[in-house]
């Protein structure tokens, strides 16, 4: 299904390698907002196993809430490039994750804290006003291929509050790789068989040697029937993760019977090159956060 993308929502400029955007203006917080910044919920964690607490004021009732992974290749990016800050004005709290890069750590590091991030923003749910039936974890690229379809994955739980589910209830997921096997089948390939690819250095070794790891790290390969409704956005330019992987993702979601909807951006490339995005996913936000809740599982 192909989508027009129109207009802008944030301005974005320039990308990392393998494609995490840069704002040019960080949106500002509305008043009133309570940041936790720098949270560590990683006992004895590295540096950047931290994240931020966004959370509204005003509200009542316990908040759904977004919570950001940025891209980079698994090599670069940050937290303070969250993209979900237009989204406090809309009745969600947001949280935005750092994570150790490809440098240092190997997968499945970067999954791990990821997971373990959820677990604690469960446990802490009440203290913070959020609804732990409402979360969606939303992600660009190398955050986009975070998350999502690992929820029970139990391999992966690593850290504090294990006793607390790492499943969320909607995934975004923008641009995002799905199998390493077949990024050079639609790139170009001595970009994509050498030790110097992203994803590579990712598993610490080229894609064709390592083959066990590779299908541990693709998300295609913990696709199952449980999994949260998508929404996932590709431009059919995209000349650093080929849009096909967008389309594999969604056969296997659908093969598995799981709600998703894919949205080809006609002309757009890695990024969107500062296209809107926001009516699709404010869409599916508001029908998978703000319909009667999921349980979680605690």
């Amino acid at each position: 299904m192909k989508l027009r993308i129109l207009a802008s929502l944030l301005t974005l400029t320039g990308l990392n390698a393998f494609g995490q955007p840069g704002l040019r203006n960080t949106p500002r917080l509305p008043e009133g907002t309570k940041a936790l910044r720098d949270v560590a919920c990683f006992a004895n964690g590295h540096e950047r196993q931290i994240l931020d607490l966004l959370i509204p004021s005003g509200a009542i009732n316990p908040l759904p809430l977004i919570i950001w992974v940025h891209g980079g290749g698994w090599q670069s990016g940050s937290k303070e490039q969250c993209q979900a800050f237009p989204y406090l004005q809309k009745g969600y709290a947001a949280a935005s994750i750092n994570y150790r890069l490809s440098q240092h750590a190997i997968f499945p590091a970067q999954i791990q804290y990821c997971k373990a991030a959820v677990r604690w923003l469960r446990a802490y749910a009440k203290e913070y006003n959020l609804d732990p039936n409402r979360f969606a974890v939303w992600g660009t690229s190398a955050g986009g291929h975070l998350l999502g379809t690992t929820g029970d994955v139990k391999t992966f739980d690593v850290g504090e509050n294990l006793g607390f589910s790492s499943r969320v209830q909607a995934v975004v997921d923008f641009f995002g790789p799905a199998d390493f096997t077949q990024m050079a089948k639609y790139s170009l390939p001595n970009s994509r068989i050498n030790h110097d690819a992203p994803e590579a250095k990712l598993i610490a070794g080229a894609v064709p040697e390592n083959q066990e790891e590779v299908a541990a790290a693709n998300p295609s390969t913990c696709v199952a029937k449980n999994n949260p409704p998508f929404l996932i956005m590709h431009g059919n330019k995209d000349n650093l993760v080929p849009y096909q992987q967008s389309e594999m993702l969604r056969d296997a979601l659908q093969k598995a019977g799981v709600p998703v909807t894919l949205k080809i951006g006609e002309g757009a490339g890695h990024g969107f090159g500062g296209r809107d995005i926001d009516r699709e996913g404010s869409g599916f936000l508001e029908r998978r956060l703000k319909s009667p809740a999921r349980p979680s599982g605690k």
